[in-house]
């Protein structure tokens, strides 16, 4: 089975089927997660399968799929909810999962802060798993608080 097998041993045709496999599976890991409040993956597990396929398309970039789960944030919103255009897209941060990880986001902060000379401090907390959630606030009271959806459109849950 290819899950097992280390991404710089696979060739092409194993490389583009993995692809395929890892796509699917996190397809629906975002929709349970995201859509129907009931995920099938841990963060552990979901994180490590992410891990694996950008380390696929980044060694073979010319097989990263159309619809690659990479280029998601998300899910699409549920029609529960009264859907709302974010103003800003909505982002979110990748994981970090050595030492490498880390001093790669520090050196991509200070480039585009333009602070490469100084030193940064950061706050590093557990992460919680929740809702990301944007909020407006008029004359100090919540105006309208709206879930990151997938990036562009969220869900009004005020």
């Amino acid at each position: 089975m290819l899950e097992n097998h280390p991404v710089e041993k696979l060739d092409k045709m194993q490389a583009e089927k993995e692809l395929i496999r890892l796509n699917e599976i996190l397809d629906r890991a975002n929709s349970d997660y995201y859509s129907n409040d009931a995920p099938n993956l841990s963060d552990a597990e979901y994180d490590t399968l992410k891990k694996r396929n950008l380390d696929i398309e980044s060694r073979f970039p010319n097989l990263k799929l159309k619809n690659s789960v990479s280029d998601k944030i998300g899910s699409k919103p549920s029609s529960t909810f009264k859907k709302i255009k974010h103003t800003v897209k909505m982002l979110s941060l990748a994981n970090g999962f050595d030492e490498q990880d880390i001093i790669d986001f520090d050196q991509r902060v200070k480039k585009i802060l333009g602070f490469e000379d100084r030193v940064i401090s950061y706050v590093a907390e557990p992460k919680i798993d929740g809702l990301s959630l944007s909020l407006k606030y008029i004359d100090g009271k919540l105006f309208q608080a709206t879930t990151r959806g997938d990036g562009e459109v969220g869900e009004n849950v005020t």
